[in-house]
Parts: structure tokens; C-alpha cells; sequence
């Protein structure tokens, strides 16, 4: 089922995304599935939870094909009607949505389930790839602000990084030490 599942999300996301997406791209989700089923197995979570968690994780920016400003919603509204196609309860289904919305910014996740989804979401801060994977995300905003220049991006970076943590145990052993070093070079290169 999650094969069908799979091959039926990427499928719209590949066809129906706006092409200037280059970090909420199809690439960015099956980027985040495959960090969410790896802190799965790290927090010991598996069965339905790590399927309903793989699920989530697809659909996470499903929502970007409708509505950049309000796309977790757009993304819980579309899986709410595709999975009823499937096997999972309206339970299950808003155990879904609530990890969706747990990858909002600011990040607030209740659950083990969320707190997965939202690290997942954005662990490569506290990674090698941050540079490349945040220039997508400036090549992206450059579509709607033309004028935001490099100085005003790491300003943005700088205070996002500031104020993002990571919550599962992983991450913050992991990824939070990567995360400074960026933090540190990122305000060198701003002037002041």
C-alpha cells in the first residue's frame, strides 16, 4: 500500500509543482522520507506509527501544488481525501495531519511521531549539505523577492538558526554542533 501511495504523491508533486520550487521540490521529499524512516529506526519506532510517519513525510509539502503561504493545511486537506482510498482510519489520519503541521514554522511537535517529521524536515541545517540545500531555498525566495540580496539572506538564515532546535535525541547529538559551525559562518560573512 505505501508503494501505491509513493508512486501516486511523487507522481503530482513531479507534475504539478511550480518549477521555481528548488528546495520544496519532489527531491526535498523524498530527502525528508528517507531522514524520517532513519530517526524512526534511531527512536525505535515501527509498524503503523513508521507507516502513518512515511506517509506524513510524503505528503509534508504536498499542499505547495494549491498554496505557498498555508501549505501544511492545503497538504493535511489533500491526504485526508486521498487516503480515505486507502486503509487509514480518520484517526490515523489526523495523526498525520497533526505531524504535517508539526514541520510549520516555528516548529512546535508534541509527539515522538512529530518531533521525527520535524527534524527530518529540516535536519540538513546540521549537515555538510546546509550550503547547497540553502541555496536552493534562496534560488526559491528570489522568485517572489527579486531585490533580497545575500546580506539580507544570511541575516534571515542567521536568526532562523538561531532559533531552530532540533527534538529528537539524534539531532541534537548529531546535528547540533554542524548546525553552530554554519551559525558561525554565516555571521562572519555578514557586515555590520
Amino acid at each position: 500500500m505505501f508503494e501505491q501511495i509513493y508512486r501516486k504523491v511523487i507522481s503530482n508533486l513531479e507534475n504539478n509543482l511550480p518549477p521555481w520550487l528548488y528546495y520544496h521540490s519532489p527531491e526535498h521529499t523524498k530527502y525528508v522520507l528517507e531522514k524520517a524512516e532513519f530517526l524512526a529506526e534511531q527512536e525505535g519506532v515501527s509498524g503503523r506509527d513508521l507507516f502513518l510517519l512515511k506517509v506524513a513525510a510524503l505528503y509534508h509539502d504536498l499542499g505547495f501544488i494549491k498554496d505557498r503561504e498555508e501549505h501544511e493545511l492545503k497538504s493535511c486537506e489533500i491526504a485526508e481525501k486521498e487516503l480515505s482510498e486507502y486503509d487509514v482510519s480518520p484517526e490515523e489520519n489526523n495523526k498525520i495531519c497533526s505531524m504535517i503541521m508539526a514541520t510549520k514554522i516555528p516548529q512546535q511537535p508534541k509527539t515522538l511521531l512529530e518531533r521525527i517529521l520535524a527534524d527530518a524536515d529540516l535536519e540538513y541545517l546540521g549537515t555538510e549539505s546546509f550550503p547547497e540545500i540553502s541555496e536552493d531555498l534562496y534560488r526559491e525566495l528570489l522568485h517572489d523577492k527579486p531585490n533580497l540580496s545575500r546580506q539580507e539572506w544570511n541575516e534571515i538564515q542567521i536568526k532562523f538558526l538561531k532559533e531552530h532546535s532540533y527534538h529528537t535525541n539524534y539531532c541534537q547529538i548529531h546535528c547540533e554542533a554542524v548546525k553552530a559551525e554554519h551559525l558561525q559562518d554565516l555571521m562572519s560573512k555578514v557586515k555590520i
